[in-house]
């Protein structure tokens, strides 16, 4: 499950979250929307256990990456490694067999790029690496800040296609977005505006 419970955070003085509710079930896809500067990303990094509420509590906090990954906007991939090797990292960190990992890359349209540095992709090539590697180790949470932005109308789907299935695998789905499409495949819509959740 992925909770917040009466989250407040402040930042140089400007209360950006303002107790903030919400609960997403195993099983279900859920997306944030709301204006830039809202507090979405501010949000999510509570979640993740990157930043730490001034009052009120979180889950899952931090976690492993299969017990809760992260999509961040600045997808966090390392350098040295491959885009294959970067997909990989969580099920190494974990001691488990490394499977799927050519099988998602494909899926997402990069499945001949995975011998590839991050540095000799495009960005939006970079995301679906990201994506990848967020959904290899079937985590129980997912959280995702704008999963969508860089990516053309076609990799878009099947990155929505995508995040709906595990969703449908029964992790716990929550998205930051302002994409239409994103929204349409998820089971409630949630705005966040004025430093609460709605919706």
């Amino acid at each position: 499950m992925i909770k917040a419970s009466g989250v407040h955070r402040t930042f140089g003085g400007v209360s950006v979250l303002k107790g903030v509710d919400l609960a997403v079930s195993a099983g279900e896809l859920v997306t944030l929307s709301g204006p830039s500067g809202s507090g979405k990303t501010a949000l999510l990094s509570l979640l993740c256990g990157f930043d730490f509420p001034d009052s009120g509590s979180v889950l899952p906090g931090p976690a492993s990456w299969s017990a809760c990954a992260v999509l961040p906007q600045s997808l966090g991939l390392a350098s040295e490694l491959t885009l294959e090797e970067n997909v990989a990292l969580p099920l190494r960190l974990a001691g488990r067999e490394v499977t799927g990992v050519s099988e998602l890359l494909a899926e997402l349209g990069i499945g001949s790029l995975g011998a590839r540095y991050p540095a000799q992709v495009s960005f939006g090539q970079q995301q679906r690496a990201a994506l990848a590697r967020a959904v290899v180790a079937k985590p129980a949470a997912l959280l995702a800040d704008e999963p969508t932005a860089h990516l053309d109308a076609a990799s878009a789907v099947a990155a929505v296609r995508l995040l709906r299935r595990v969703a449908d695998d029964g992790t716990a789905v929550l998205i930051a977005t302002h994409h239409d499409a994103v929204h349409e495949v998820a089971d409630r819509v949630l705005l966040l505006a004025d430093g609460k959740v709605r919706g």
